[in-house]
C-alpha cells in the first residue's frame, strides 16, 4: 500500500492511497462470499454461490461496490494506523479514484483534523482586574431589599390609587358594544405603575379609592400577543375591588434582630458589606479570566474546520431547545414566532459557534503550552461528584461513566485551571494589588453537560 498525504485547506489533510491490484482481486472474493451468506441462492449453499448468481440476485456491480467498500475501510484504518502525527476530530470524505479489475485500487480520503493553532500573546495584558467598591450606598440598597422582603400589605382607605400600590381588579372590555374573549375578568391583582396589562390601562386606575368604577377607551398595540385584537380600539368599565400599599419595617436595631442572625442594625450592615465585598472580588477575578481568554484568542491565530463549527452550533441549538422546554414552549412554535427556519437559526448561531470553538482550541493550546495537566483522580473525582449532582436523571448520570464525557471532564478541568493558572502568576507579579480569591475548578461536569447540550446518547 502507498500512502502519500498533502495539506488541504479547512485544516483538512488530504490522504492519497493505492493498493495493488491483487488487493482488490481478493476483496472481490471475499465480498462474494460475504453476499452470498446474506441470502438464499437456489442450488448453492450459503457462501458458496459464484460471482455471476450473486450479481443476478444482488444486481450488477453489487460485488464490486461490496469489494470496495470492505477495502476502503480496511485500508484507511491501517493507513491512520501509520499516520502518527495526524489526529482526526471527524470521519472522511472518501472519494474512490480507480476501481477496475486488474488494475491499481486508488482512492482518496479527505480528513478534518485537529487545526494548528499559532498562538500570539496571552501574558502581558494590558488592563489589571477591576474590583467594584462596596460603599454606604450600595449596603443601604441590600438593607431596603431585605425591608421589603419583610414587607406588609395594608389596606389603603383615606386616599386613592398611586403607582406602587397594590390591588385587584375587575373590568369588563367591549367592542363595538360587544365582550371579546379575555376581555372580561372578575379578579386580577395588579401593582398599578408596571404596565403588565395594554400600555396606559393603569394610568387610568390613579387616584380611585377601593370600591370606585371607571369607564375609558384604549387602544391595543400593533404588537399585542392576540393578533385579532392588534390596533383594536376597545371600551373598558373597570372596579378596583381591593387596594393596599406595601409597607416596609423601619431600618433599625428590632429589624435586624428579626432576621434571626444579628444583634443590631451595626452588626447587619457589617455583614451585608462583608458580604458584598466577597462577590465583588469574585466578580473580579471571573471579568479578569473572561478578559485574559478574549485577549489571548484575539492574538492567536487558527482557521476553524467547518466540523467543529457545526458542532457547536449543534450544542447551542441544544441549548435553545432545552431553554425552550424549561419555559413549556415547543421550537414549532418559537420558530414560529420569530419567523425563522431551521436553517435560518442555524445561520444566526455560526458567528457565536466559530467564537466558541476558537476559544475552545487556543485555551486549549496554551493548556498544552503551560504543561497543565490532569489526573485521572481529578476526572474521577469530577465524575463521580456529576453523577450523584445528576442521579435523577439515569440517562445523563451514564453518561459520566463514558470514555467521551471523561475526556470532556479533562478538558473542561484543563482549559479552567491553566485560565486560573495565568491569573495566580500575575498575582504573584503584582503583589501591590488587592487579592481576589482563587475560583475553585469550576463545575466542570456542569460545563460538560452545557457543551453537551442535552443528555447525550
Amino acid at each position: 500500500m502507498h500512502v502519500t498525504t498533502t495539506p488541504s485547506e479547512k485544516s483538512t489533510v488530504l490522504l492519497e492511497v493505492e493498493l495493488p491490484a491483487a488487493d482488490l482481486a481478493r476483496a472481490v472474493v471475499d465480498a462474494t462470499q460475504r453476499l452470498s451468506q446474506r441470502t438464499r441462492i437456489p442450488g448453492f449453499r450459503p457462501g458458496k454461490a459464484p460471482r455471476s448468481m450473486v450479481e443476478r440476485e444482488f444486481g450488477p456491480g453489487a460485488v464490486l461496490d461490496e469489494a470496495v467498500e470492505q477495502l476502503v475501510e480496511r485500508s484507511y484504518r491501517t493507513a491512520m494506523a501509520e499516520q502518527t502525527e495526524l489526529f482526526a476530530i471527524g470521519s472522511p470524505k472518501i472519494d474512490v479514484v480507480q476501481a477496475e479489475e486488474g488494475q491499481p485500487f486508488r482512492y482518496t480520503a479527505t480528513i478534518p483534523v485537529r487545526p494548528e493553532v499559532r498562538l500570539g500573546d496571552y501574558r502581558a495584558f494590558p488592563f489589571v482586574p477591576e474590583i467594584d467598591t462596596v460603599d454606604d450606598p450600595k449596603v443601604d440598597r441590600v438593607v431596603d431589599e431585605l425591608r421589603d422582603q419583610q414587607a406588609t400589605l395594608v389596606p389603603v382607605d383615606e386616599r386613592g390609587a398611586k403607582d406602587d400600590d397594590w390591588a385587584v381588579i375587575g373590568f369588563v372590555g367591549t367592542r363595538d358594544g360587544e365582550p371579546f374573549e379575555g376581555g372580561t375578568v372578575e379578579r386580577m391583582p395588579i401593582v398599578i405603575g408596571q404596565e403588565r396589562l395594554i400600555p396606559g390601562f393603569e394610568e387610568h386606575l390613579v387616584g380611585l379609592r377601593a370600591g370606585d368604577s371607571t369607564e375609558f377607551d384604549i387602544t391595543f398595540p400593533l404588537d399585542y400577543k392576540e393578533a385579532s385584537l392588534q390596533g383594536a380600539t376597545a371600551h373598558f368599565t373597570v372596579t378596583i375591588r381591593e387596594l393596599r400599599e406595601k409597607v416596609l419595617p423601619v431600618a433599625d436595631d428590632a429589624f435586624a434582630a428579626s432576621l434571626g442572625e444579628f444583634a443590631d442594625l451595626a452588626t447587619l450592615r457589617s455583614e451585608v458589606g462583608t458580604r458584598l465585598e466577597r462577590n465583588a472580588t469574585d466578580r473580579a477575578r471571573h471579568g479578569f479570566a473572561d478578559r485574559i481568554i478574549d485577549y489571548a484568542v484575539k492574538n492567536a491565530t487558527v482557521e476553524i474546520p467547518d466540523l467543529l463549527v457545526d458542532e457547536e452550533i449543534e450544542v447551542m441549538h441544544d441549548d435553545l431547545r432545552g431553554a425552550l422546554v424549561r419555559q413549556g414552549i415547543t421550537e414549532e412554535a418559537y420558530l414560529k414566532a420569530t419567523d425563522k427556519t431551521p436553517e435560518q437559526l442555524h445561520a444566526d448561531f455560526r458567528p457565536g459557534a466559530e467564537e466558541r470553538a476558537k476559544t475552545l482550541l487556543v485555551l486549549g493550546k496554551i493548556a498544552e503550552a503551560e504543561g497543565m495537566e490532569v489526573t485521572d483522580a481529578d476526572v474521577e473525582a469530577e465524575a463521580s461528584r456529576a453523577r450523584q449532582r445528576y442521579a435523577n436523571d439515569p440517562k445523563l448520570s451514564a453518561y459520566f461513566d463514558t470514555d467521551r464525557a471523561r475526556a470532556a471532564i479533562r478538558s473542561s478541568l484543563r482549559r479552567s485551571r491553566v485560565v486560573e493558572k495565568l491569573i495566580d502568576e500575575w498575582l504573584a507579579a503584582h503583589p501591590e494589588h488587592p487579592a481576589i480569591p482563587h475560583v475553585e475548578d469550576a463545575d466542570a461536569a456542569a460545563v460538560v453537560v452545557e457543551e453537551a447540550g442535552s443528555a447525550p446518547a
